[in-house]
């Protein structure tokens, strides 16, 4: 795989276990990139560890007074010179794209995840941590596959380089192949200490992450009430414990890097040690000990990749766990454990029917749904999207369980617009480039959505925009007010038009009079298609064919707005807020008027002993 031919086809399914299987997961699949690293790895360390045995040879033919061993040298030299330079280039090109392409299918995998979840995402996974994974982790990642593209080259190059000091010179290379596995796992005691460590300053500083990322989303409403202090404490607090945690794990690394490099020094006086007695034997040549001493030398740069890999194994195993942590959630699947694959995958229409709630949404109707607890609300708008965060019985669309259908199919019939819908920077003309029926132009989704005054804020905010469809949108459009943002979401989702939309609260940050025109346009752009709007507004539900209370679960009553208002406590309730007083005196006076149509007796004195009666229990 090259950098050039991103993104991936496809990505793959990973094996998301745990985070050491994941790692492993990403190793299979770059099997090739893998053994190129380790080609020109090889090249490149067994060239540098020539270079010793090049300057042992030229040292004793001087010694030998022998001009053509000399010249060999020479050649030799060269020759591992040049194998230096071009392995050194073409393994630091194969292992970053080992680490790019690596990143790059995690990020894929990520994207994909985060559009199989939907919204239940953030539900089951704090939204701070989505980031933190999606960014610092992937790059954590991607570093331990890049520093395991050297580590292979360089532990071949030490086996192969002791086997050969060992042929070479057997006194002396015995005592090298002893020494350097023990400088090779002598840090192993500490890994776990230091992992623990490496461990702990991720998890600080996904919270501190995961804290910053909610300030900046709340940062106009912590404005309002005064709450930048508050939280700006918070976060200096969480940024000390990061700083705390990191100082300790650095401690650690230093610790074992410090013990890197004062074990080979020890090793290399062992070596001078012992080879200069030999030397005084008679059984070393110069030539001999100048190359083991120099090849002692050469080979600490090949060990520094033993505490490479250590540490990116120590950084990257909690990271994979996060990422194999998210990768691991799946689509709440029906009870029946019907197979998505046996379903076709035509879009389907029809009556929308959701039988864990008897919910019914008739076709090409407008209808209201009155919940009185809004994540009740939220739940239910993702079911009848057919990506719940909860296991249950489906939701049907014309007969065909949605949660069976493929996911593109099955987004394609619904369309849910929740509550908090996010806008994303670009241009308004970039903002409805989404998938359309076509049926439904820009201008008259924007107009059903009241947008006018927002196409005028936009203009004016960008200067260089003639046209109102090249006005810019800054990020999550936090240059526009609340109500402005929901207008703009609801002409997206209007000029979408899908064979079922399904709108969270779509009014909720919107002025009456704004209200009142765009529940118009709604009903009359929508006019022959299913609409499921959740609200307890009057004015929307005045406008609705047809309105459902859910209550605890379950469709309490069904009617239209005038008729329920009147019949149905609950739902009035609900829809008025109005108090638990006032709920019993508009029972008191619901009952005698049906006593006074029953036997004509007045029913004013009734109602004001019913109000004395309340006032004396208040």
């Amino acid at each position: 795989m090259q950098i050039q031919d991103l993104p991936y086809a496809d990505p793959g399914v990973p094996d998301a276990r745990s985070g050491p299987r994941f790692l492993w997961w990403l190793f299979r699949n770059q099997l090739g990139g893998q053994f190129k690293s380790l080609a020109w790895g090889l090249l490149h360390f067994l060239s540098v560890s020539a270079l010793p045995f090049c300057v042992g040879v030229a040292v004793q033919a001087v010694v030998d007074h022998s001009g053509r061993r000399l010249a060999l040298a020479g050649g030799l030299l060269a020759l591992a010179c040049v194998g230096n330079a071009v392995g050194d280039t073409f393994l630091h090109r194969t292992a970053v794209t080992n680490w790019i392409t690596a990143a790059a299918r995690v990020q894929q995998l990520l994207a994909h995840k985060a559009a199989n979840l939907g919204s239940a995402l953030t539900r089951r996974v704090a939204a701070g941590e989505v980031v933190a994974v999606s960014t610092g982790d992937v790059e954590k990642i991607g570093w331990f596959v890049e520093a395991w593209s050297r580590f292979t080259a360089a532990a071949v190059t030490i086996v192969v380089v002791c086997v050969g000091l060992v042929v070479y010179q057997p006194a002396l290379g015995v005592v090298v192949a002893v020494g350097l596995p023990v400088l090779a796992l002598s840090v192993l005691p500490l890994l776990p200490r230091a992992t623990r460590r490496a461990d702990f300053q991720r998890e600080k500083a996904g919270r501190a992450t995961e804290l910053a990322s909610d300030t900046v989303a709340g940062l106009r409403v912590l404005r309002g009430i005064g709450g930048e202090e508050l939280f700006l404490d918070r976060y200096r607090r969480a940024s000390q414990e990061v700083r705390h945690a990191a100082v300790r794990s650095a401690r650690m690394w230093s610790l074992i890097a410090a013990i890197q490099v004062l074990l080979p020094g020890l090793l290399l006086i062992a070596v001078v040690w012992y080879g200069v007695h030999l030397a005084r034997q008679g059984r070393v040549e110069i030539g001999e000990l100048v190359a083991v001493y120099s090849s002692v030398m050469i080979l600490t740069y090949p060990l520094r990749h033993f505490e490479e890999i250590a540490m990116a194994y120590s950084f990257s195993r909690p990271s994979a766990t996060r990422a194999a942590r998210v990768l691991s959630l799946e689509r709440a699947t029906p009870a029946d454990g019907v197979a998505a694959a046996e379903v076709p995958g035509d879009v389907p229409s029809g009556d929308l029917y959701d039988p864990a709630t008897g919910l019914l949404a008739p076709s090409g109707r407008l209808t209201a749904v009155v919940c009185g607890d809004p994540d009740a609300a939220g739940l239910l708008a993702e079911r009848l999207g057919g990506h719940p965060s909860e296991e249950g019985v489906s939701v049907l669309l014309g007969g065909v369980p949605l949660d069976e259908l493929p996911l593109d199919s099955a987004r394609t019939a619904v369309l849910v617009q929740d509550k908090d819908p996010v806008l994303l920077s670009g241009s308004l003309r970039e903002l409805l480039d989404v998938p359309a029926s076509g049926d439904v132009g820009a201008v008259e989704a924007l107009a059903a959505a009241q947008c006018a005054d927002v196409l005028a804020a936009l203009v004016q905010g960008s200067l260089d925009a003639e046209d109102p469809m090249d006005a810019r949108i800054t990020e999550r459009g936090r240059s526009l007010s609340g109500g402005q943002r929901q207008r703009l979401a609801l002409a997206r989702s209007l000029f979408t038009d899908p064979e079922v939309l399904v709108l969270d609260e779509p009014t909720s940050a919107v002025d009456s009079h704004t209200e009142a025109r765009i529940a118009d346009g709604v009903r009359d752009l929508r006019s022959g298609r299913t609409t499921v709007v959740f609200t307890s507004s009057p004015l929307l539900l005045d406008r609705a064919d047809r309105v459902v209370l859910v209550h605890d679960g379950e469709v309490a009553a069904v009617g239209v707005h005038r008729e329920l208002v009147h019949k149905e406590p609950q739902y009035r309730a609900v829809v008025t807020r109005e108090t638990d007083d006032e709920a019993a005196l508009n029972d008191v006076r619901h009952e005698n008027d049906v006593r006074h149509e029953k036997d004509g007796v007045p029913h004013e004195q009734d109602v004001l002993h019913a109000l004395q009666e309340i006032e004396e229990s208040a």
